[in-house]
């Protein structure tokens, strides 16, 4: 019997415990705090505004970190590294000079802005750094061109706070001339590289590269208070009502239904066809669709489901169509009062 005994306690301790993982961003805390100040320093510098800042915060919370946590840290920076190809390091600024020595100049710029992953100036990632201030006033005082650039490649509630402050006119003028945005040529990125200068950037040249339009535009409206948004939207229709039409239906599609509390949700599809309904939500997920059946009769319901098992194969063109005709009537009933879709800068109580 003591054997046994002795057997068992001899298993227990050879068992060894296993460790939670480490998440990501608390293992690269770790590794940056193990290097030289310098060190680190370089390489936050490759990175954006919201990394740097959830880096910081993490190396703060890991700053107490156990040995068993840096050597996991240290395990997974060894583990991703196999992973990583020799060929992958600085591949970018050696396959620019082999060409250029190859072909000259002139060509190879040619053969790289067709072959070249394309990738923002350094100067456009410079904006997304300034203060909101700062940005208003360069939208206040360049050329309406250079400031609906500027616009499109903020982060969309960025732009929208920097735009609040500005003159009504130059605020429906800028977001007209974003949303007709399409591609943007070199040249037009140097101009706004020459706006930034005082910050002695030095850019690179850079392929077209699409930006803006009424997409991007009405992600920018969403962020924006509800009245400010919506006075920007009467203002563009004076313009050009078919882009401001677009504009809506980009700002609520069909699956913002989801942001709907139940009882306006309920609302919205008592006044939608059931054939309509069922179209629309075949080409949806299963959870939407649930989420849009409960807020009905059981009868009403069981009927939609049965339509939609019904049918076999549906065109998108017809999907989108019937999801578009909801949303018409959604904004509709917004109008009128008697639904509440909230913007970004509305409080309710």
């Amino acid at each position: 019997m003591p054997d046994l005994i002795d057997a068992d306690i001899d298993t227990e301790i050879e068992t060894p415990r296993a460790r939670p993982a480490i998440e990501g961003s608390s293992a690269a805390a770790i590794l940056l705090m193990l290097l030289d100040e310098s060190e680190a320093a370089t390489i936050l510098k490759h990175l954006g505004p919201e990394e740097v800042r959830q880096l910081a915060k993490s190396m703060f919370d890991t700053a107490n970190a156990s040995e068993g946590q840096i050597g996991q840290a240290l395990d997974q920076f060894v583990s991703e590294s196999r992973n990583v190809s020799a060929l992958a390091v600085g591949a970018d600024a050696r396959i620019r000079t082999v060409i250029h020595d190859a072909v000259g100049n002139v060509r190879a710029d040619n053969i790289l802005a067709a072959v070249a992953p394309q990738s923002s100036a350094a100067s456009l990632e410079m904006l997304r750094w300034m203060d909101i201030d700062a940005i208003s006033a360069l939208l206040a005082n360049e050329h309406p061109q250079v400031g609906a650039l500027i616009l499109s490649v903020l982060v969309p509630d960025v732009a929208a706070r920097a735009v609040e402050t500005l003159d009504e006119a130059l605020q429906a003028e800028l977001v007209l001339r974003a949303a007709q945005l399409t591609a943007v040529p070199a040249a037009a990125i140097e101009d706004l590289e020459s706006v930034l200068a005082s910050a002695n950037i030095g850019g690179q040249r850079v392929a077209k590269r699409p930006i803006g339009g009424p997409g991007d535009v009405a992600k920018i409206m969403k962020k924006m208070p509800k009245q400010l948004s919506e006075r920007t939207i009467r203002a563009l229709k004076k313009q050009d009502k078919l882009l401001a039409q677009i504009i809506e239906e980009e700002m609520f599609i069909f699956e913002n239904l989801r942001d709907l509390d139940a009882k306006s949700l309920g609302t919205v599809l008592r006044s939608v066809d059931a054939a309509q309904l069922a179209v629309a939500l075949k080409g949806t997920d299963a959870d939407m669709a649930d989420r849009c059946l409960a807020t009905m009769s059981k009868r009403a319901s069981e009927t939609i489901r049965d339509e939609m098992a019904e049918m076999t194969m549906v065109k998108r063109t017809d999907v989108d169509d019937a999801q578009k005709a909801i949303m018409q009537i959604v904004r509709q009933m917004a109008a009128s009062g008697e639904i509440m879709i909230a913007g970004a800068g509305d409080d309710y109580v």
